[in-house]
């Protein structure tokens, strides 16, 4: 560096403000140049005089040399700039958090907090304690109701059970009844029996000493009684159909004691309704009925005729 720079740089650096200071005091100083030349020339003027002076300097001084700007300093040579390697630049971690300042708590607050802490542990054990208790409630409801339906199930088998009994008691009264009554209606026909025999042997009964009836006489149709009837109704049969098989028509026919035909019904079809037809038509045209050897006509009397006999 040149030596002029050498001397700017240990010239002490002005102070801030100084130019303004300056230009303040100049200002003041002109101000109070005009109030005073005023001030003369208000007090001594005086329009008829005037006069001009002029001051010439008898000795010759010479002036300073004016103040020349230093000259200015030659250009630097530039660097050449050289490529400085980009660093990599990792992630900072963030920073810790803040330490927590822990501070002391107002002891009113303090109180307070602790008294509520105090309520909220009263209410919860307060709230616990009514559900323990109506957990047990339940509880016990729930045995009761379970022991109420057990005893309500044993006292339904119970009751099962002895009305099980009691039927089965029922009937056996019942077939002890039954065996007791069928024992004695057998012991009641039996004495009966034995009296009606007792009696008509007393009154002349015909029968066989090892007959079982209880009549005076024997009754009914003697073996060829059939033979006679069917002889009888025989000719008023009218039928000319063909017929497969030979199938029994049994009708039940009812007579007067003279023989005459009341009644005749069809006990057992023969599965051909024109023979059912001609055998009721022909019982019908018979009218009567032959008398049998003892010359009676049985009645109720059942006959049965085959299309093929």
């Amino acid at each position: 560096m040149s030596r002029t720079d050498d001397r700017l740089d240990l010239t002490p650096r002005p102070e801030p403000g100084v130019l303004r200071a300056f230009s303040l005091a100049v200002v003041v100083h002109l101000l109070l140049a005009a109030a005073l030349t005023w001030g003369v020339n208000w007090t001594n003027s005086d329009p008829a005089i005037s006069f001009e002076a002029e001051l010439w300097s008898n000795v010759r001084q010479e002036a300073a040399p004016a103040l020349q700007a230093p000259p200015a300093p030659a250009p630097e040579p530039v660097p050449v700039p050289v490529p400085v390697p980009v660093p990599i630049l990792k992630p900072t971690p963030p920073p810790p958090p803040p330490a927590k300042v822990e501070t002391l708590p107002d002891p009113d607050i303090a109180l307070a907090q602790e008294k509520l802490r105090k309520q909220k542990d009263a209410e919860a054990k307060k709230k616990a304690l009514a559900l323990a208790e109506k957990q047990e409630k339940a509880r016990k409801e729930k045995e009761l109701a379970e022991a109420k339906a057990k005893a309500a199930a044993q006292a339904k088998v119970e009751a099962q059970k002895l009305a099980a009994q009691k039927l089965a008691a029922q009937k056996i009264r019942e077939a002890q009844q039954a065996e007791e009554a069928k024992k004695q209606a057998a012991a009641d026909a039996k004495f009966r029996q034995d009296n009606m025999a007792r009696m008509n042997a007393q009154l002349g009964a015909t029968g066989a000493p090892d007959a079982k009836g209880s009549a005076l006489q024997s009754s009914g149709p003697s073996a060829s009684y059939g033979g006679k009837v069917r002889a009888r109704v025989r000719p008023n049969v009218i039928f000319t159909d063909d017929i497969v098989g030979n199938p029994v028509a049994e009708v039940e026919v009812r007579t007067t004691l003279d023989g005459t035909i009341t009644s005749q019904r069809l006990l057992k079809s023969s599965g051909n309704k024109a023979w059912d037809d001609a055998v009721i038509t022909a019982i019908i045209r018979t009218a009567t009925l032959p008398r049998d050897t003892d010359g009676r006509v049985p009645t109720p009397l059942i006959i049965s005729f085959r299309p093929k006999d």
